[in-house]
């Protein structure tokens, strides 16, 4: 049970910066709504929130954790901290050259995901949607150095289990942009303006992420510093596997990249997706994202012992873990789109057309989000071995179907379209993934797992039905007051929760003794 310890503590502060990132999102809704100006923006945090979510929530640790922990059990910490060292160096060097290029070539690169955005100046805003990206583009630019510097840091507390402070960090992130929002927002600032104040918070908040994670690594005792950029034989092998582990740890952000392109070329369909995206979020990194992140030293230390059992076991567990809290999550979404959006965003600048349109894209993302999940939790089977070439090509597989797939649902059913084809193509890498290590043996469902999951998905409809009948009345309540609509959404939240729980439990579906035994001490 120290993997779901371990998961609780990473969900924990998660969750923290999750609701933190709701918060900003209302306040975002409220102040800039759905049109060119918002479409600006969120095309512009594409970029750093792109390298954040690959690189901070597993993608570069895919690939870092194995060969450090290697490092530490072969040649002691203090090689390891050199080579942590070198990795520092040549990554800091690379990203500093991704991003001189990209601010040079911004106005023309940036057509990769906002091909669609107009040119043309708006006559009530007096600026180019276009142009107005590029500039917030240039000033988030160096968010992503800061944060590959908080990935290699974060991977190295990870490695000694120091879980908290890396998955604390991201917290920062939220609190500058509300905290702007509340500023800028409420003292009038027009949304061309707000827009500035949000892209320069990303770029210092990233800074003080950074530091951050320094220090406490520093704290924990690790010696790691900058030193002239080498390309040594383990960081030769860093690359090797860390480019693959990037594009497959990430397929779900390309995805959304490629979404978010074609999107653009209807207006408001950018940020419609992008708001539907932000509910989906809160679920997969609460639960996909900090199982994968706990799971992979977990792993690897089982793998370096020759336990290959135990490491069948932990894949198992959290395949189990991961569904009892998704598949609820899943269905609530797609059931209750419309109300949850309403209560959560519809007021201000955010109509109630804006509230029909993200449910659209909302539903189509809910099927998809068992699948985003059980990518976090599969693909570090393969990390933990340092296979990170397999999970590339499916993860080729799946971009290659979500585009031909989103291009055609796009101009056939419209933009919710793009996200049917977001979670068609995460099911396609699944079932791919799963294949492999059956076949390989490194992942064989056990009878606990074969007998709980169709009790979890039963108990799942069960409070789906519960929250239909729930909104019938509740809906009545909601006021575009945000006290009044944020109690009303809890209040339903808790009885969809306490039906599951009550569902869960008739049907056998998860045991008390497993949240018990979290808490429990080893014997010695």
């Amino acid at each position: 049970m120290r993997l779901l310890k371990s998961t609780a503590i990473i969900g924990a502060f998660t969750l923290v910066s999750r609701v933190l990132g709701l918060v900003r999102d209302i306040l975002i809704a409220r102040f800039l709504g759905a049109g060119g100006i918002s479409d600006a923006f969120f095309t512009a945090f594409k970029l750093p929130n792109l390298f954040r979510r690959m690189f901070a929530e597993g993608a570069f640790n895919a690939a870092f954790i194995p060969l450090y922990a290697r490092r530490i059990e072969e040649e002691g910490q203090e090689k390891a901290d050199e080579f942590a060292s070198e990795a520092m160096a040549m990554l800091f060097t690379v990203v500093a050259a991704i991003i001189i290029v990209f601010e040079v070539t911004m106005p023309w690169s940036l057509s990769l995901i906002g091909y669609g955005l107009d040119r043309a100046i708006d006559p009530i805003t007096g600026v180019s949607p276009y142009y107005l990206a590029v500039l917030y583009a240039q000033i988030t630019m160096p968010y992503l150095i800061f944060m590959s510097m908080t990935a290699l840091f974060s991977g190295v507390l990870n490695t000694k289990n120091y879980f908290a402070l890396a998955a604390g960090v991201p917290i920062v992130l939220n609190v500058f942009m509300i905290s702007t929002l509340a500023w800028l927002g409420l003292n009038g600032a027009s949304q061309k303006i707000i827009g500035l104040g949000l892209s320069s918070a990303i770029s210092v908040s990233g800074l003080v992420q950074m530091g951050l994670v320094i220090w406490g690594c520093r704290r924990a005792g690790m010696k790691i510093g900058l030193r002239r950029p080498r390309l040594t034989p383990g960081v030769k092998r860093l690359f090797i596997l860390g480019v693959p582990g990037l594009i497959s740890a990430g397929i779900t952000q390309i995805n959304l990249l490629v979404s978010h392109s074609i999107a653009t070329l209807r207006e408001s369909a950018a940020s419609w997706l992008t708001y539907a995206d932000r509910l989906y979020q809160l679920p997969l990194g609460m639960i996909g994202i900090a199982m994968g992140v706990a799971l992979l030293p977990s792993l690897a230390r089982s793998l370096r012992a020759g336990n290959e059992a135990g490491a069948t076991e932990q894949l198992n567990r959290a395949i189990e873990i991961a569904m009892f809290f998704t598949l609820p999550a899943a269905f609530a979404l797609a059931t209750i789109p419309e109300f949850l959006i309403s209560g959560l965003y519809e007021r201000g600048a955010f109509v109630a057309d804006t509230t029909v349109q993200t449910a659209k894209a909302l539903r189509m993302f809910a099927y998809g989000l068992p699948a985003f999940v059980l990518i976090k939790v599969l693909t570090p089977a393969f990390f933990a071995r340092e296979n990170t070439k397999t999970p590339m090509k499916f993860a080729a597989l799946s971009a290659l179907i979500n585009i031909v797939l989103g291009v055609t649902l796009f101009f056939s059913i419209g933009f919710q379209g793009l996200a049917l084809a977001t979670s068609v193509a995460a099911w396609t890498n699944v079932v791919c993934l799963l294949s492999v290590l059956m076949g390989k043996g490194h992942c064989t469902p056990d009878g606990r797992l074969l007998s709980r999951l169709p009790r979890i998905s039963l108990a799942s409809a069960v409070m789906a039905a519960g929250l239909m009948y729930s909104v019938r009345y509740a809906e009545g309540f909601l006021a575009k007051n945000f006290i009044i609509d944020a109690a009303t959404l809890v209040a339903v939240c808790a009885a969809g929760l306490c039906i599951y729980a009550a569902a869960a439990g008739l049907l056998r579906a998860f045991s008390m003794n497993d949240i018990r035994g979290v808490f429990k001490r080893k014997a010695g």
